[in-house]
């Protein structure tokens, strides 16, 4: 095999020649360039294995150039470099599509270390789909190699132009809000807006103000007309979310905006036209509830144009690593670390795992391993040390560390991982207010180490 080609994008000419001379030593033929414009006619003319780019360019945004390359060719893995005070830039790499980030100033060997695995063959994959949209701050990619979830995020881009009503259907954490914005992301309703509601979160005596809004005076404390959130999402797409703990009155009235395209405001003369798509979603099985009398039959057959039944994790192992890797990377850049090694054995051990709480859960347990890892590397230690060791008489044995700070944060953290990361349940569980969680966990990150590191 040849050698691999790397180009490396940065206006600073001394950046560019270390860079140069010390990775031609390493066996890799370089490209340089000063600015996007050149290296954008490199990628047209070179077939180049990976790129490495500053954030900060004279003609354009280093992550503009990310996003672009992306766009051209996806199976090229970009690494970013940026600098300590360019964290939220780091973060966003990675949400674009960056295979790794560096914060400068760096040693040689770190980022020769990085593309030693963005170069793996096991870690660039053509058959790997990342169904990537800038949904919002919170969202990630669709990341997968399941022949099923690959199956049906086509079958998404298919329907995605129509106006059919979907179903999605699957365990809490799979993804099916990630599915849900996915197809409104490919649809001719894309610009317009996204609505989502949680059907189990509001009182039966706020749920029909919510979704149909009410007219002035239409009951006690209707101070004022109040668009609801069918009205909102006029043009775009509404997400129910576990539709299935919709009450049977207010399943009678989507019926009918499902029929009829209309709503009816609380207190109101006359039904209001609305053009919406809507999705709705469900970890419960709706033909036993249709059963018991508990969901209506009609409704359901009317969600069911369009049926998605997402599998647990535990039953797509190959996407565990995957999806590690995405998230690991992640939080590695929220958190400043530079993280690159993870042992074979850890992996191993995340695929055994139940993984009852799905993506979600492998998400939060990665986040605090992520923290709380001493090291640069991640180890088994990091993600099986939250529960103690018991004697046989149900005493816990010596914790491995008597500081009161690391003690705090492995309770809160198990909390966390207890509750599948909703930090207003951790709180209860802990006896804290929710306003002093997160006060400890920015304490946490803020009092992250300031790595050592050699500059070049």
């Amino acid at each position: 095999m040849g050698k691999k080609l790397i180009l490396i994008v940065d206006d600073e000419p001394e950046i560019r020649s270390v860079l140069s001379e010390g990775l031609s030593k390493n066996g890799y033929s370089i490209l340089l360039a000063d600015r996007t414009e050149t290296a954008l006619r490199l990628l047209d003319e070179k077939t180049l294995d990976l790129v490495i780019t500053d954030v900060k360019l004279p003609d354009r945004d280093g992550l503009q150039l990310l996003e672009t390359i992306k766009n051209r060719a996806a199976h090229i893995p970009v690494i970013v470099m940026t600098g300590f005070g360019s964290i939220p830039n780091a973060v966003e790499a990675m949400r674009r599509g960056a295979f790794d980030y560096i914060l400068k100033p760096f040693a040689l060997e770190t980022l020769e270390q990085r593309i030693q695995m963005a170069l793996r063959k096991d870690l660039v994959q053509e058959e790997v789909f990342s169904g990537y949209e800038d949904f919002s701050d919170d969202s990630m990619p669709i990341l997968t190699k399941d022949k099923r979830m690959i199956e049906m995020i086509d079958l998404c881009q298919r329907i995605a132009s129509t106006k059919a009503t979907v179903l999605i259907q699957g365990e809490s954490g799979t993804g099916k809000e990630l599915f849900a914005r996915y197809i409104h992301a490919r649809s001719p309703r894309a610009k317009g807006p996204f609505i989502a509601i949680n059907c189990a979160s509001l009182p039966e005596t706020l749920f029909e103000s919510e979704l149909f809004g009410h007219e002035k005076g239409a009951f006690t404390g209707a101070l004022c007309r109040k668009m609801g959130k069918f009205e909102l999402a006029h043009r775009g797409t509404i997400l129910l979310d576990e539709i299935s703990e919709m009450s049977p009155f207010l399943q009678a009235k989507l019926l009918r905006v499902l029929q009829e395209n209309e709503i009816d405001r609380i207190g109101g003369r006359e039904p209001i036209s609305v053009d919406i798509r809507v999705i709705a979603t469900t970890n419960k099985d709706l033909e036993s509830r249709i059963e018991k009398g508990e969901f209506r039959e009609d409704l359901y057959y009317r969600l069911y144009v369009i049926s998605l039944k997402l599998p647990p994790l535990r039953g797509r192992l190959e996407d565990i690593e995957l999806l590690f890797r995405y998230f690991y990377q992640k939080y590695s850049a929220f958190y400043g670390k530079s993280l690159y090694s993870v042992s074979e054995e850890t992996l191993a051990w995340l695929k055994k795992q139940p993984w009852r709480g799905n993506v979600r859960e492998l998400k939060n347990a990665i986040e605090r391993a992520v923290l709380m890892a001493p090291g640069n590397s991640l180890d088994l230690r990091d993600f099986c040390n939250e529960v103690p060791d018991q004697t046989e008489e149900g005493t816990f044995k010596d914790p491995s560390s008597f500081s009161l700070r690391e003690m705090e944060k492995n309770l809160i953290f198990r909390a966390l991982e207890k509750t599948n990361g909703n930090r207003t349940h951790a709180a209860k569980i802990l006896g804290i207010s929710i306003r002093t969680l997160r006060n400890k966990l920015h304490e946490y990150k803020e009092g992250l180490p300031v790595l050592e590191l050699s500059y070049i």
